[in-house]
């Protein structure tokens, strides 16, 4: 696998580790080896992987804070993490990872379970359930699982109800930590469950992954741990250069469907997998509409539908059923899709009026070319404020989207350039 150029991180702390070239170097058992290369089909740890799984699974086991690009590999490093600290003895909570979303928290807890399919270790995940289906945290069994990965919510009144336990937890993971740490994100949910496990075990080993680290998140996550290693990737480095990105400007909304219909699916032979990101229910509840009337396959997941529908929605794309998945910003991080390879920006992600939310920008972006490989992320432009919106997100990651006119040379020569 091309691996995107993690060579410009930088590692600060006081580190005598050395970058592993090899997954044997890094002393795992048999059968987490195993697990590697015979259902993960690994050859070799990528660089995000090299540099942090030392740190990682060799003593001390400081505390890590650490950003890698989309796509290269940060799953692996807390997974195998998390496995390798596990004691297969002993049946009670070792490792937490705490998600964003229920859809991360089940896809990493797939993938720990393809890596540890030979290990033995068992493993839960924590979601919110529909009320249909769940019991009262009260009346549940204690929680005997070795590796329990979940959301924060449902986390925190686990082991607030003393359901899971914390006094075996060896390691604690956030993943996406800027969006667990940020002030309108989880921070409370996610302190709480910090204090409640240093208040009966002060040995865990907390690492904080995610693609983006603004400074206010930074800054609390270095007061949050004090003593601890950090490996950061240069903000000029975050652009995902095997991504082609471009902008198509259009007079009304209407118009918008008009492109996707005519330009990118009619030209785009070899698409693969397409993610259409829109802003609100209400416009992936017409989009998906106005597709589905033009005879095409559509499915789009929102926030509002009900946990089983979310689940067979994300698998059905997944397992390759269905080729156009419309969806609000709920799948704009950490969601793991190989065939993805093209995006289209129905509408630009904002924090308020005409302020991009420049992370969830380079979120959606990173769910094309996964690992490297070619995409295209087309940016659907209409008026004047996102014209301006999309200037500043130019301009903030010191990248030049090209326009594609209202032509269908111009969309093959777009779809080429980006290998589709």
């Amino acid at each position: 696998l091309d691996d995107p150029d993690d060579s410009n991180i930088t590692v600060t702390g006081d580190t005598p580790y050395t970058s592993a070239t090899t997954f044997e170097e890094l002393s795992l058992s048999p059968e987490l080896l195993k697990g590697l290369y015979v259902e993960m089909k690994f050859e070799k740890p990528s660089k995000i992987q090299a540099k942090s799984l030392p740190m990682i699974l060799n003593p001390p086991h400081r505390d890590l804070i650490a950003q890698a690009h989309n796509g290269s590999g940060k799953t692996t490093c807390f997974n195998l993490g998390m496995l390798s600290r596990v004691d297969p003895n002993l049946q009670a909570p070792q490792a937490l990872c705490i998600c964003p979303t229920r859809e991360l928290a089940i896809q990493n807890i797939e993938v720990l379970r393809k890596m540890g399919k030979y290990t033995g270790i068992s493993s839960e995940c924590a979601v919110p359930m529909d009320r249909r289906d769940s019991i009262p945290v009260m009346k549940r069994a204690p929680i005997m699982a070795q590796v329990v990965i979940g959301t924060p919510g449902t986390m925190k009144n686990l082991i607030t109800y003393k359901k899971l336990g914390v006094t075996k937890l060896k390691i604690l993971v956030f993943d996406e930590a800027d969006q667990m740490l940020a002030e309108d994100g989880f921070r409370d949910d996610s302190l709480r469950i910090i204090k409640e496990i240093e208040k009966f075990n002060s040995s865990c080993q907390v690492l904080l992954f995610s693609a983006t680290f603004n400074e206010t998140v930074k800054n609390f996550a270095t007061r949050v741990k004090k003593e601890h290693n950090e490996l950061f990737v240069k903000k000029e480095e975050l652009s995902l250069d095997a991504v082609k990105q471009y902008k198509v400007l259009v007079p009304d909304e209407l118009v918008k469907i008009d492109v996707i219909k005519n330009y990118i699916f009619e030209l785009g032979e070899n698409v693969g997998q397409t993610i259409i990101f829109v802003r609100t229910r209400n416009s992936a509840k017409m989009l998906h509409k106005a597709l589905v009337d033009l005879g095409y396959e559509v499915t789009s997941i929102q926030g509002a539908l009900d946990h089983v529908d979310r689940d067979k929605i994300v698998k059905e794309f997944k397992d390759g059923l269905t080729q156009v998945l419309i969806s609000t910003d709920v799948l704009a991080r950490g969601f793991d899709q190989q065939q993805v390879n093209l995006v289209i920006n129905y509408d630009l992600p904002l924090k308020y009026a005409a302020e991009p939310d420049y992370e969830v920008y380079l979120h959606r972006v990173g769910r094309a070319g996964r690992f490297g490989r070619k995409g295209a992320v087309f940016n659907l432009i209409c008026g004047e404020r996102d014209e301006k919106t999309l200037s500043k997100i130019e301009k903030h990651f010191g990248t030049y989207i090209k326009e594609v006119k209202d032509s269908v040379e111009d969309y093959k020569v777009a779809l080429k350039e980006a290998g589709l």
